[in-house]
């Protein structure tokens, strides 16, 4: 996930401080993706320095408004305009705990399943919960969304990691 494209996003609707990035992030991602203050100010920061945003004086409280520049807007459009690729995600922990299990022949690979079994069916029941109790709106709606569906994705996976281990005999 990109916090610097989210945060240009964000200014392009206009000067905000780093609180209220925070904060607006957090509303448009349902707060399923808390964000640290440091990480906002650190970006910002970056982004200053890259030429993306500028900073205003301090006002009376203190903060410290932020303002896409031109470079700023035409990385966001970029962002927009550019599909995501597989290859740009994170690599998969889970994956990669499965595969090392099965490697190391002595773990109960059906019982590391189970457990995420267990686990991603608690967090669907929770995200279900969530949409059931209603958004503050489609960002965070789609959010929700999202995360279901990639819950019901990882079941239907662990389903085929059991029969592929069952059908090579471990």
């Amino acid at each position: 996930m990109s916090i610097r494209q989210s945060l240009l996003a964000l200014l392009s609707k206009g000067t905000r401080y780093g609180y209220q990035l925070r904060t607006e992030f957090e509303s448009s991602t349902g707060a399923t993706w808390p964000l640290n203050i440091g990480q906002v100010y650190t970006t910002l920061s970056r982004m200053e320095r890259d030429g993306l945003v500028s900073s205003g004086e301090q006002d009376e409280q203190g903060r410290v408004g932020y303002t896409i520049t031109e470079a700023g807007r035409a990385e966001v459009e970029r962002w927009f305009s550019t599909p995501v690729a597989q290859s740009d995600r994170p690599r998969d922990e889970l994956v990669i705990k499965l595969a090392m299990a099965v490697a190391a022949k002595d773990i109960d690979v059906g019982a590391v399943i189970q457990r995420q079994r267990t686990a991603t069916m608690r967090a669907l029941q929770e995200l279900t919960r969530a949409k059931r109790t209603g958004t503050d709106g489609a960002a965070q709606r789609l959010v929700l969304d999202s995360m279901i569906f990639q819950a019901e994705a990882e079941q239907r996976w662990l389903d085929h990691c059991e029969a592929v281990l069952k059908e090579a005999g471990e």
